[in-house]
């Protein structure tokens, strides 16, 4: 081997080395891959990771011709450790496509290809069929290696073709990723076919091996986020269920006594309350952002069925000359409803509730202030919930901030920063 080819060796299986290290290192400790997943990428670098052991004692043989056993021996494990993850492709190809792997035909012969190569390669220590080391640690090919790179590439093209197949079960990254991780790979084997081209395939397992562990694990971490903006969206849709039963039984005796006392009002409080109802129940199948005016008309319509309760004891100011901007659904709403449930004292003065909007130039800000009682984010309670569903999906749906203060003369001040 000339010292040019030793060298690009050498470099490989450096990189090599990295690319496994850094594989088993993220497959470890990366969030949202599923256990399957997971347990098929540690094999697969465990195997890469031995692969490069060997591959390193051999280019060091190759230099040492007093060891020649440790030559032969190095590369037929970088054989047989070459050629392992590819069986082991097809098994991922078709769980990820939900075939059951062990019974699938495809498996079979995949296995009956890889075993037929294996027994080839056992040859070696007892015969010159397939390849034999010279006295001075060159490599040869025997008669029957051609075989062994056709059962090989029968491996590779099987599997590529059963991709392209398949694609219609195979989520779009999985499929990119299985392309990626086999091109390549048919590629470098067909070459060997005629030219002795062993860095090559190397580099085409090690590099479509992590090209393909970085497309899968992209394509689960964004579905990791999708499933967890899910779970945002249902606890929204819980918080929306879970309204207060007394809000709803003191409202409906309002209107009953409204009724006859003041029709026209009972009629305004029933009309406002609708509205609330339909704000409530229209945000459970939102999953977007939404106009802030119509999260504000939510709101609207929710202090005007409370101050219908408590007549002089509630008392609102609205200051929101900015309104184009979006936020997620049920923001403002829960704030305001806090800054009621807490801050309500029949004993007290009567609350007063001041929401604002401003245009910061960088983004948008909400804030709600109210004289009653101070809460925090800390406090283990209702309000507490409340707020950190909303920080979650601000967080999640638009980057945005909560920030919960005392308010100067008692009172709590709520600022929501929208970017």
């Amino acid at each position: 081997m000339n010292a040019l080819v030793l060298q690009i060796s050498f470099i490989m299986v450096g990189g090599a080395a990295m690319l496994a290290l850094m594989g088993l290192v993220i497959t470890a400790i990366m969030p949202g891959i599923d256990r399957w997943s997971k347990s098929f990428f540690t094999i697969y670098f465990i195997i890469l990771a031995l692969y490069i052991i060997f591959a390193f004692i051999e280019e060091i043989s190759y230099m040492h011709p007093e060891m020649r056993s440790a030559l032969m021996i190095s590369m037929y494990f970088d054989s047989l450790l070459l050629a392992a993850p590819m069986p082991l492709i097809t098994i991922y190809l078709l769980h990820s496509s939900g075939e059951n792997w062990p019974k699938s035909p495809l498996f079979r012969t995949v296995a009956a290809l890889w075993l037929a190569f294996f027994a080839m390669l056992n040859t070696t220590p007892f015969a010159t069929w397939f390849y034999y080391v010279t006295p001075e640690n060159q490599f040869c090919r025997g008669p029957l290696y051609p075989l062994g790179v056709i059962f090989l590439s029968a491996i590779v093209l099987i599997n590529l073709a059963s991709t392209i197949r398949m694609r219609k079960h195979l989520p779009r990254g999985y499929f990119v990723a299985f392309l990626v991780g086999l091109l390549p790979l048919s590629i470098a084997i067909f070459l060997h076919f005629f030219f002795s081209v062993f860095v090559l395939i190397s580099a085409s397992i090690i590099i479509g091996a992590f090209s393909m562990f970085i497309i899968i694990l992209s394509e689960q971490i964004g579905q990791y986020l999708r499933q967890q903006r899910e779970i945002i969206k249902q606890h929204a849709s819980i918080m929306v269920l879970q309204m207060r039963p007394h809000f709803i039984y003191n409202t409906m005796m309002s209107i009953y006594y409204l009724c006859k006392q003041n029709p026209d009002l009972a009629q305004q409080v029933t009309l406002d309350f609708t509205t609330y109802l339909r704000k409530n129940f229209t945000a459970i199948a939102r999953g977007d952002l939404i106009p802030f005016p119509e999260e504000l008309e939510h709101t609207r319509a929710y202090l005007a069925v409370e101050q219908a309760q408590f007549e002089d004891s509630l008392f609102v100011d609205y200051d929101t000359p900015h309104t184009r901007f979006c936020l997620p659904p049920l923001t403002l709403q829960p704030i305001v409803e806090n800054a009621v449930k807490h801050g309500m004292d029949q004993d007290s003065e009567p609350l007063h509730i001041f929401i604002r909007t401003r245009d910061t130039g960088s983004g948008s800000e909400i804030i709600v202030e109210n004289n009653g009682s101070e809460y925090t984010a800390a406090d283990d309670n209702e309000p507490h919930i409340a707020l950190k569903n909303i920080r979650e999906r601000l967080e999640m749906m638009c980057e945005g901030t909560i920030t919960i203060m005392p308010r100067d003369g008692g009172g709590t001040v709520v600022k929501l920063t929208i970017p």
